[in-house]
Order: C-alpha cells, then structure tokens, then sequence
C-alpha cells in the first residue's frame, strides 16, 4: 500500500479587518478627513507638495501694499537710471529711444515690485521717470559741454547749471517731448505689471 504525503501545511489564515456596519453603513466609521476629495469629471488632481495634506488648500499669496518702499525704490532706480541715461546721451551725443524705454521701466519695476498694488505707485513713478529723463538729457548736455569747453563735468554741471539748462532749452525739440512720454508710459505701465 502506498502512502500518501500529508498535504502541505497552509499558513495561518490572518484575520482581516471588515468595517463593522453601524445602522447598516459599512462605511458609516470613516471620518471625512480619510475619504480623498471626489474627482472631477476629467480632471486629474496634482501630487499634492512635501509636507501638505492631499486635498488642502494652499494659503492665498499676501499682497503686498509698501508704499514708502516702493517710493524709495522708484527714487533710487530714477536716479540710477537718469544718470545711466546722461552717460548715453554724452558718449553718443544723441537721446536713443530704448535708453528712454529702460528709464521708465527701470522706474516702474523697482516700483511695483517692491511696492505692491498701491494705485499711488504707478503715478508717483511716471512722474519720477519725467524727472529721471530730464536730469539725464542735463546730464548729457553737461557732458557734451565738457569735451567742447575748458570746464570739466563736474564744474559745468554743479557751478554752472544754469547753463546746462539754457543749452537743453535751445537743443530741445518735439522729440526731447515725445522721449519724456515714452518714459512715463513705460513706467506707469510697467509698475501696474510688475504688482501682479
């Protein structure tokens, strides 16, 4: 007679959890806090980010409302600018458009970006980009002066301002005008932007 092996021995079957029904809801013991957010027709939800629960809602981005920086901001990138601009102006002896573009836009990113959405911002650096403008067209004339007269820069420009003036008054022409408008757009314009 032939023996026959034993069958082979099974592992221990392991108990599974069931949810026990409560009011016949199996599922009446989940919180809503383990049940995932219901997808969206057609929508694929992102991974949600390191740290951050599934499903939560990231804080809105605070708004940045700085005036006073943002007028200081404007000044200092105004007077950067306006002195960058004169140099341009003195080396070439001609006003270039674009330098007049990165004025006001110079002007209006410092402006926006550390200032926020003041509506006071936009205004105040239109305004300083005229400003910038003008200083930088004396800039270059005192520097034009310069290589045409005995006086060094300096000496024409701060002993000598009235006559820097008198010589932009008598260089000035509708495209002087048109190269203040280009700036104080750029710079209304782009502090707006630059608040987003």
């Amino acid at each position: 007679m032939s023996q026959s092996a034993p069958p082979p021995a099974q592992p221990p079957a392991q108990p599974q959890s069931q949810p026990q029904p409560v009011d016949g809801n199996t599922y009446a013991q989940q919180s809503a806090d383990d049940a995932p957010p219901a997808p969206q027709p057609g929508a694929v939800p992102p991974p949600p980010a390191p740290g951050v629960p599934y499903g939560a809602v990231p804080a809105p981005a605070p708004v940045r409302n700085n005036v006073g920086v943002g007028l200081l901001a404007a000044f200092v990138a105004a007077l950067a600018a306006g002195c960058v601009y004169g140099a341009i102006i003195g080396l070439t002896k001609h006003q270039i458009g674009w330098a007049a573009v990165g004025v006001g836009f110079l002007v209006g990113l410092a402006a926006g970006r550390l200032g926020g959405r003041n509506p006071v911002l936009p205004v105040a650096s239109a305004v300083l980009s005229l400003g910038s403008v003008y200083i930088g067209q004396l800039v270059g004339e005192a520097m034009v002066g310069a290589k045409e007269t005995p006086l060094s820069f300096s000496e024409l420009f701060f002993q000598h301002f009235d006559v820097v003036q008198e010589a932009w008054k008598a260089d000035a022409d509708p495209l002087t005008f048109v190269f203040f408008a280009i700036a104080a757009y750029v710079a209304f314009t782009g502090a707006k932007k630059a608040a987003l």
